[in-house]
């Protein structure tokens, strides 16, 4: 065991603050190495779970996108990270601010020091902003991949930077600081289940009306794309796996028992999301599906989010069957709203986040959440608390509504704005957004052949190239 804190704290609360002179007061003594150890492990791991979620999406688009949905992963780690540091952690967990949003008493990571933070004692404000700073970042990743195909790069960095003030921000506020109403009303959300993942799937839904249908959409039947590389949706998918357990395991914010179970429980609904999507697909096509079982994977993780930290594990097997279940037929609602949604976001995130709220208002146990030694819940149904699933409900309703409704209004204002309108031209659709976007490519061979007017040349006028990368000559085109 790592040695605990050696002097309870006893500095200013309340309002920010510094917690002490670093030049005169050791403010390490107010918290365990330890705990620091897990939180900042844990810190890591969300962090790797960005690139995970562009692998994820890159594996499931189409080839000639596949670059620039992995682009846009590691550009939301880059704008939110400065978002954070600005006033993104001020805005969400200030120690002051009313009902619905922060104030600014800690913009440009002012006075965020050795305090002890508001998610948590255990931790100082210093640490819980480099933690809590990873989920801001990977929550418009998970949005942002409505762009597949057709979403301009420009506006998606400036929509990023201003659904994480706008939309981001005050939700996670009311959810997990101790002043939004949320919180107090009661809502249980071990971590993230309405911040991180409706309120990226109510995006992503937003982003896919806005943005419209990619250009040979039907009704009916959708695109018949395939993901064109699996194996990057496999290491997508480990990477989300592996990083989940520094998201819910971390977010006891403390090295204990409570850590622990957060992990077990994240485990088990996996595993089991992941072989009941496999056999609902089996059902249709007698074929065991790869990107079934990731997608059931994922569906799972994301249902036992708000509940890993509450419910006991015999419940997580329930999490990763109705996780699974539910947003693998939600795949088709996409066809009954008419709107390409074209990576399921909707499907995995929001209609997942919303079943794993519900389940935690049934399954939530005070014993589990005591096993910190020190929070105290009313629990859910298994507690005889039946009022929670009105809390959940109601967080769940509050955080998509507002959700799809600003990001809509974002949307239509940035799409008025000249230079920011949202989505390619047909032409550089057709061409693929690796090419017309960054001009760069995932593979030294992209299928696409261009022709203008006869000529074999690029869209730009350049020759076109052969395989082999040398320029054909003229007369000798296949």
């Amino acid at each position: 065991m790592s040695a605990g804190p050696l002097t309870e704290y006893g500095g200013v609360t309340g309002v920010a603050d510094d917690g002490g002179n670093s030049l005169t007061d050791d403010l390490n003594v107010y918290y365990s190495s330890g705990d620091f150890a897990w939180i900042m492990t844990s810190a890591a791991l969300v962090l790797l779970m960005v690139p995970g979620v562009g692998f994820f999406y890159s594996g499931l688009a189409r080839r000639k996108s596949a670059l620039a949905l992995i682009w846009l992963s590691l550009i939301s780690i880059a704008v939110v990270g400065f978002q954070w540091f600005f006033w993104g952690y001020s805005l969400t967990f200030s120690h002051t601010g009313s009902a619905y949003i922060g104030d600014l008493s800690n913009f440009g990571l002012m006075k965020v020091l050795g305090q002890p933070s508001v998610g948590s004692t255990k931790v100082p404000d210093l640490l819980f902003c480099l933690y809590q700073g990873m989920f801001a970042a990977i929550t418009p990743a998970l949005a942002i991949g409505a762009a597949a195909d057709r979403g301009r790069m420009l506006p998606c960095v400036v929509f990023i930077f201003v659904w994480a003030t706008i939309v981001y921000d005050p939700i996670a506020y009311w959810t997990w600081n101790a002043n939004g109403w949320s919180f107090k009303m009661g809502g249980l959300d071990f971590a993230g289940g309405t911040p991180v993942h409706i309120s990226s799937g109510a995006a992503a839904l937003a982003y896919s009306l806005m943005l419209g249908k990619r250009t040979g959409y039907t009704k009916l039947n959708g695109l018949p794309h395939r993901p064109h590389n699996v194996t990057h949706v496999v290491l997508g998918t480990v990477f989300l796996w592996v990083g989940w357990f520094g998201f819910n395991g971390g977010s006891a914010l403390a090295a204990n028992m409570r850590a622990v179970m957060a992990c077990i429980v994240t485990h088990i609904s996996a595993c089991v999301g992941g072989f009941t999507w496999c056999l609902l697909d089996y059902r249709l096509e007698k074929k065991w599906s790869t990107v079934g079982f990731c997608s059931g994977a994922i569906a799972g993780l994301v249902a036992i989010t708000p509940g890993s930290g509450y419910v006991p594990p015999w419940s997580a097997v329930v999490f990763g069957v109705v996780g699974g279940i539910v947003c693998n037929l939600a795949t088709k609602l996409k066809f009954v709203l008419g709107i390409d949604d074209a990576l399921d976001i909707f499907a995995e995130h929001a209609v997942g986040g919303i079943a794993g709220n519900i389940l935690t208002a049934f399954f939530a146990a005070d014993y589990i959440a005591h096993l910190d030694g020190f929070s105290e819940i009313p629990g859910g149904w298994v507690n005889h608390n039946y009022v929670q699933l009105g809390y959940q409900i109601a967080d769940s309703v509050a955080g998509f509504s507002y959700s799809f409704v600003l990001t809509c209004v974002i949307l239509f204002i940035m799409n008025l704005i000249p230079g920011l309108s949202l989505r390619v031209p047909a032409a550089e659709e057709e061409m693929g957004l690796d090419d017309g976007e960054l001009g760069e490519f995932a593979y030294d061979y992209v299928e696409i052949t261009r022709h203008v007017d006869g000529d074999l040349t690029g869209m730009s006028g350049t020759p076109a190239h052969s395989i082999k990368g040398g320029n054909i000559p003229a007369g000798k085109e296949a």
